[in-house]
């Protein structure tokens, strides 16, 4: 048997089930996945929510009414967490662009934007990768990186999970702030290649100008890097893994592209579809993940209904 790739489903199962809800999450474990990647948003009372988005989605987000938002919604940054118990973002609208590509998502009506915290506290022994999403760009759309470190490092020591999660995110300033706060965090950096070609915004200075991005995510102290996979050369994966470091790209879907990663050797895959990467795991000999209970995480606040 060869050794372990981790296999992780990304916003839960986004190809097959509501992205970052517990009905998602629920459904990638129910798959047999070894983490969950989820992201996070922080809202006006400093809750950390999952979310991708900075702002409420219309292609996603029914309001109380049961209605589809007209036009992108508020920023969550603006809106206290009670206030996210409103929306339903358990179905893709009709048409939209995200629907034409999810066409195998399952919809669960009734699935709400949940808390972190609760999200943490209903799945006692599951690993979670959080990304924390800001935009150096954009400071407005969300919390500063440090407040959104703090807010994360709040839920993550109010569910004691400390010890099954990773942190990780594409504005380098978040996970490093927070290795200084808490050194016994695991931490990843991620990387594409719009934001490979502006190191001075998306790693905080010019310290890492001129590095190779492997080079660079070593020189941070940090052990594990995200790269997006179309990005990702044999030759990166081996100066990486020369430089002691864990290559877990991003996100991966297409079976030939999942065939070709694990050939090669990567530490990890992130995908919408983990059936289809559990197919092309087994099909290369490698040990697969044992699937959990999909009633695991349905009993934490803001339970979900099928649709």
């Amino acid at each position: 048997m060869r050794r372990s790739i981790q296999l992780i489903g990304h916003r839960g199962a986004r190809g097959l089930f509501p992205e970052n809800t517990l009905a998602g999450f629920a459904g990638a474990l129910a798959l047999g996945v070894d983490a969950i990647e989820l992201d996070v948003a922080v809202t006006a009372d400093g809750v950390a929510v999952a979310s991708h988005d900075p702002a409420l989605n219309p292609d996603q987000t029914r309001g109380p009414d049961g209605a589809w938002l007209a036009a992108r919604g508020p920023l969550i940054r603006s809106l206290p967490a009670a206030a996210l118990g409103a929306f339903d973002v358990g179905r893709l609208r009709p048409g939209s662009a995200l629907a034409a590509r999810f066409p195998d998502q399952a919809p669960r009506d009734g699935a709400r934007i949940p808390r972190l915290v609760d999200v943490l506290r209903a799945s006692p022994g599951v690993r979670f990768v959080i990304e924390m999403k800001t935009f150096p760009a954009a400071p407005g759309r969300t919390v500063s990186a440090h407040a959104m470190a703090e807010a994360v490092l709040d839920a993550v020591d109010a569910a004691g999970c400390a010890d099954r999660v990773t942190i990780e995110s594409f504005d380098w300033r978040g996970p490093l702030y927070l290795r200084r706060l808490r050194p016994d965090i695991g931490l990843a950096l991620l990387t594409d290649l719009r934001r490979e070609l502006q190191p001075r915004l998306w790693r905080g200075g010019p310290r890492t100008a001129g590095q190779s991005v492997p080079h660079a995510v070593a020189a941070e102290g940090v052990a594990t890097w995200g790269p997006q996979h179309h990005t990702l050369t044999r030759s990166r994966l081996a100066q990486a893994h020369r430089l002691g470091l864990a290559v877990i790209p991003w996100t991966v879907n297409r079976p030939a592209d999942l065939r070709r990663l694990i050939a090669w050797g990567v530490d990890g895959l992130v995908t919408d579809r983990p059936d289809l990467a559990r197919a092309a795991l087994a099909e290369a000999g490698h040990p697969l993940p044992v699937p959990l209970p999909a009633s695991l995480l349905l009993a934490a606040p803001h339970p979900v209904t099928a649709g």
